[in-house]
């Protein structure tokens, strides 16, 4: 796992042990980051962070600040190792705790969420849901929402348009945006 392009190119990122974490393989990473390469800009949110990644990417890429956000320890300490192996820290801010406490307290705007919570839950359809009912999303914001391939997504969340489903191997990747920025 390295991060592709950008500031911190070919930098080798650590994961945390076990299996509670699982990294977003490099080519979907590097798929995701080609359709919005244009777009990378502002704040961004990575909500199920895991090994900070993905925001990690985006901070490589030309993205202002990033918000790492998991709940458990491990995965929080892998992320300032990240932070710290990629010289990317001074646009970080990392939180412990869970999404929804997160959501919740949340007043900041973001230009893009990351969305790559464990498969096996509701995380997903909750979060976007969430999302959709309070205030956080930038002008041009998109969501990147990453599940297993056949397991299927809401169409509709208020707020929202869904943008198009992209199929990598056994994952499948869905943007939304904005609906003020979709017409």
């Amino acid at each position: 796992m390295r991060v592709i392009t950008g500031t911190a190119r070919g930098t080798n990122l650590k994961a945390p042990e076990g299996l509670a974490t699982r990294p977003t393989a490099d080519r979907v990473k590097e798929a995701v980051f080609n359709i919005i390469q244009y777009e990378i800009a502002g704040d961004v949110l990575d909500l199920f962070a895991g090994s900070g990644q993905l925001g990690i990417e985006a901070l490589s890429r030309g993205a202002d600040k990033a918000v790492f956000v998991d709940e458990r320890a491990d995965a929080i300490s892998v992320i300032q190792e990240n932070l710290r192996r990629t010289h990317l820290g001074e646009k970080a801010q990392v939180i412990r705790t869970d999404y929804l406490s997160y959501l919740s307290g949340c007043r900041k705007r973001f230009r893009l969420i990351f969305l790559d919570p464990p498969y096996a839950e509701k995380y997903l359809e909750n979060a976007i849901k969430r999302i959709s009912e309070i205030d956080i999303l930038a002008e041009g914001a998109i969501i990147i929402a990453e599940r297993p391939l056949g397991k299927p997504l809401e169409e509709d969340f208020p707020g929202l348009v869904r943008s198009k489903d992209y199929h990598y191997g056994k994952t499948t990747i869905t943007l939304f945006r904005r609906a003020e920025d979709a017409v």
